[in-house]
């Protein structure tokens, strides 16, 4: 059977999707390739938040080009957000691409990969004209919202994503997500649970829930009962399988935080004390401008409702540096901010335009240098931030989850506290899986270190 690539690049959700692409494949007999130059098929699942990733998709696909000169009959594919943004131009200015499928056709792929690698066979056998054939397949599909639940583990994988809905209806104007991802729809309680129940019978112990904007679940679908929303709901239902002990989440919108999640920090003790909560700018001027619908005061009050329900829990953020228009008075803004709020790590970007969203179109655009100095500015102050709340934890003990080896020392296992921070220590596969205390020895700003205090 031929031998398929698949590289992924931006979020946990393109992650996600990925996984769902490569066990239909190898449900049909297809084997995954551990590189490109192994492989008869590679598949590039995409991002578009940002110009960057976009390039680097491109490049890697501009360079596996050359390894048809061997293997004339290679089927080379774009999934996800740009295939779904660039369509069929992506055909038409790349040659050597026979397939295009956007964020709603994932489970389509395999049928797709099916047809085109027939077609090849037969023109390396000369069955057919020496013609070109691909597929674009980018249209809305209802119901696409629930096709990736399915999951390959691997051996003792005690974690994993659970995608619980796609698309997005905030429509800030610097981001192109919901024109390549669509309007959000969300899967039935019900299905979420009987996913998760299944994955524990496997051995995970931790799940994350992926949405676009995931604490606005079922919005659109789903009742309140009880003054719960939906998402409350449905963190309620997973708290009650038996051997789930991790519950995580993200990314939320602020706006999408009430009271009646806030209060689920205090009352669900398998919810983890980590909120990725993105911030996006301190600055009131141009949140209003980027169209997030809260003020950098609501949003500093929505932190502290958050460390009251939690006191130990661990805050990060997304922020953006020079959106246009931004002033120095309105970057000062949001380094004041980030030291009021103090955050436990951080994304940081420099805004990249990019197409079809209104912010493209905005004047008084910003130099590449300016954006550069202020992110430089903001890293170094999270940077520090981070540092600073890390090493409160040096000489106490923490609970972890471990997951496995390190990846980047597999004489050393790794393992997530509560609050998302990597610990590494010293120990045997006996530990995989389970949760104890360690004791923390040092830390060097991002990861921990320390002994199992149960062994």
């Amino acid at each position: 059977m031929p031998r398929v690539y698949l590289k992924t690049y931006g979020c946990q959700m393109n992650e996600r999707d990925t996984e769902q692409v490569a066990r239909d494949l190898t449900a049909r007999g297809y084997l995954l390739a551990e590189s490109e130059r192994d492989a008869d098929i590679i598949l590039i699942n995409t991002c578009s938040v940002r110009d960057m990733a976009e390039q680097k998709a491109l490049g890697k696909m501009g360079m596996m080009s050359r390894l048809r000169q061997n293997k004339p009959e290679m089927l080379f594919g774009f999934l996800g957000c740009m295939a779904q943004s660039r369509g069929a131009e992506l055909v038409r200015d790349m040659a050597h691409v026979d397939l295009v499928v956007g964020t709603q056709k994932f489970h389509r792929v395999a049928d797709h990969v099916d047809v085109l690698w027939k077609k090849k066979l037969q023109l390396r056998e000369n069955l057919m004209d020496d013609a070109r054939f691909s597929i674009v397949d980018v249209d809305e599909e209802p119901g696409s919202q629930d096709t990736i639940r399915d999951h390959t583990l691997s051996e003792r994988q005690v974690t994993a994503f659970v995608s619980i809905m796609q698309g997005c209806d905030m429509h800030c104007t610097f981001c192109i997500v919901p024109s390549t991802r669509g309007s959000e729809r969300s899967r039935p309680i019900a299905s979420i649970v009987d996913e998760v129940t299944k994955l524990t019978a496997q051995g995970v112990r931790e799940v994350t829930l992926l949405g676009q904007i995931v604490n606005q679940y079922g919005r659109h679908e789903f009742p309140k009962v009880g003054g719960h929303s939906p998402f409350v709901q449905l963190l309620r239902a997973l708290h009650e399988i038996p051997a789930l002990r991790r519950i995580r989440f993200t990314s939320p919108h602020p706006i999408g935080f009430r009271a009646d999640l806030i209060e689920c920090y205090a009352a669900l003790p398998k919810l983890m004390p980590h909120v990725h909560l993105p911030l996006q700018s301190g600055s009131d001027p141009i949140l209003r401008a980027m169209h997030r619908g809260y003020t950098a005061e609501k949003f500093i009050r929505l932190t502290e409702s958050i460390r009251a329900a939690r006191p130990d829990v661990a805050l990060t953020t997304d922020i953006i540096c020079g959106f246009p228009g931004e002033t120095e008075d309105d970057h000062a803004a949001t380094l004041d901010l980030i030291r009021r709020v103090h955050f436990d790590n951080a994304f940081i970007f420099k805004y990249s335009p990019r197409r079809d969203t209104p912010a493209a179109t905005m004047t008084a655009q910003l130099p590449d240098d300016v954006k550069e100095q202020r992110n430089s500015e903001v890293l170094d102050l999270i940077n520090t931030q981070a540092r600073e709340r890390s090493e409160r934890l040096v000489g106490q003990r923490v609970e972890i989850l471990c997951e496995g080896p390190s990846k980047t020392n597999p004489d050393r296992l790794m393992g997530r506290s509560p609050g998302n921070k990597i610990v590494l220590i010293e120990g045997d596969t006996r530990h995989i899986g389970e949760i104890f205390d360690v004791q923390i020895e040092r830390s060097t700003g991002f990861t921990l270190y320390g002994t199992p205090a149960v062994l």
